[in-house]
């Protein structure tokens, strides 16, 4: 709540958006896609601190899926990412977001998009927590990989307002094609639709294909570290 403010009523009129149109529109899938990739580092935390104060120990002798406490994790963290969702729209309406031209459907499967990423996201940072040392150093995976992949990216400013050499970075960040592909759904502005970044001309099929890549590498590495420390 606090980003949408800040950058509506204070950033947002000094923060040209290509092309034309309103910087509300522009701004709430990138604060959509900040909040929900910043949230995944709950669930490294959450499960260094099971492991380390013998939560997970105590399924060890019980007739269950071993994966479950896995599965069980990443499920409860993606019914918070949807209430996190929530939120996050109702503020947009309330500060004066709308959806463009599109059906009620297209404006949904925005919400499904960015979603089905933090779900992915969940997973690396499922693989974190299994390996970290210790609560601290999994909530230091926040601040060392997600706010740079959330800030170098189209979330809250167009990328030609970038360095050239970072522009490139910006363009190819897994979290700007989300992004540019919910602006799309939604029908909001959407500038990185100007540059010639594969992934910015075909924003919702990169997306996609972000997240299917993330899932099928992580979900099964995640599965590997937990069985490993199961039986240690």
């Amino acid at each position: 709540l606090l980003f949408t403010f800040l950058f509506v009523y204070i950033f947002g009129g000094a923060i040209p958006i290509p092309g034309g149109g309103s910087y509300v529109d522009f701004l709430l899938a990138g604060i959509l896609s900040l909040n929900l990739v910043t949230s995944t580092m709950g669930t490294a935390v959450g499960l260094s601190t099971d492991l380390h104060e013998g939560m997970v120990d105590r399924f060890r002798a019980l007739p269950m899926w071993r994966s479950a406490v896995l599965v069980g994790r990443s499920a409860a963290d993606l019914l918070t990412s949807c209430l996190c969702a929530l939120i996050v729209g109702l503020t947009g309406l309330a500060v004066g977001w709308r959806p463009g031209n599109v059906g009620f459907l297209s404006v949904v499967g925005g919400f499904l998009l960015m979603l089905l990423f933090a779900y992915a996201l969940t997973w690396i940072a499922a693989i974190v927590g299994l390996n970290s040392k210790s609560p601290e150093s999994a909530a230091s995976f926040g601040f060392i990989v997600l706010f740079p992949l959330s800030f170098v990216s189209n979330s809250l400013v167009p990328t030609q307002h970038m360095p050239g050499w970072l522009q490139a970075v910006a363009n190819w960040n897994p979290v700007s094609a989300v992004v540019a592909g919910t602006r799309v759904l939604w029908g909001n502005p959407n500038p990185s639709g100007r540059i010639q970044a594969w992934p910015m001309q075909h924003p919702i099929e990169a997306a996609l294909l972000w997240c299917v890549v993330l899932l099928a590498l992580a979900a099964p590495l995640a599965a590997h570290y937990f069985q490993r420390r199961m039986t240690e």
